[in-house]
């Protein structure tokens, strides 16, 4: 409860409040946005699936890709409150059968994707999550590995945004939907 007004936090209050920043991680200078408290939370968990669900349900997706690791809890969930399938966007070497890969640039050197093959069908209505967009390389890879499937990019959905790091702009005017803004 809001202590002057005894009235429940909005969500994004609520959320907001279970994002831990931890300094200095995982290099000096960063201030990580730590969102085990948010996992920990019931009404925080439930909260946030709720939000990034109403976001979506409209769109009639088919497949949901959460990229490794945080996406793949908040997206397996999501695909399963939307009635949709999930598919894993993994690092290399972690997929059992014949996978695509997708480079990608980070600011200290590079790293790479990969999905199934056979994991989207042509046509299909994809949604990528994740818990976090910064500078936008790793979403823009998935999203690019989605495309090289046929499968029909809808848009992307976080929990957190840091903002102030432009990631929006590697995404190519794409449907952006973000529960908690950093500037």
């Amino acid at each position: 409860m809001d202590a002057t007004s005894n009235k429940p936090p909005n969500a994004e209050q609520l959320l907001r409040g279970l994002v831990r920043d931890v300094p200095d991680f995982p290099k000096a200078g960063i201030i990580y946005k730590d969102i085990t408290p948010l996992l920990a939370s019931r009404r925080g968990l439930a909260a946030s699936l709720d939000l990034l669900a109403r976001a979506h349900a409209h769109q009639e997706i088919d497949i949901v890709v959460g990229i490794e690791s945080r996406g793949f809890i908040f997206g397996a969930a999501l695909a399963a409150r939307l009635g949709a399938g999930f598919v894993p966007a993994r690092k290399p070497g972690k997929l059992p059968a014949a996978t695509r890969t997708q480079k990608y640039a980070l600011e200290y050197g590079h790293d790479t994707l990969e999905m199934h093959e056979d994991a989207i069908t042509a046509g299909e209505r994809v949604l990528i999550c994740d818990d976090l967009i910064a500078t936008g390389g790793t979403a823009n890879a998935t999203g690019q590995l989605v495309e090289q499937l046929g499968g029909e990019l809808v848009g992307y959905s976080f929990v957190i945004e840091l903002a102030f790091l432009n990631g929006r702009k590697q995404l190519n005017g794409a449907n952006i939907h973000s529960l908690i803004q950093y500037d």
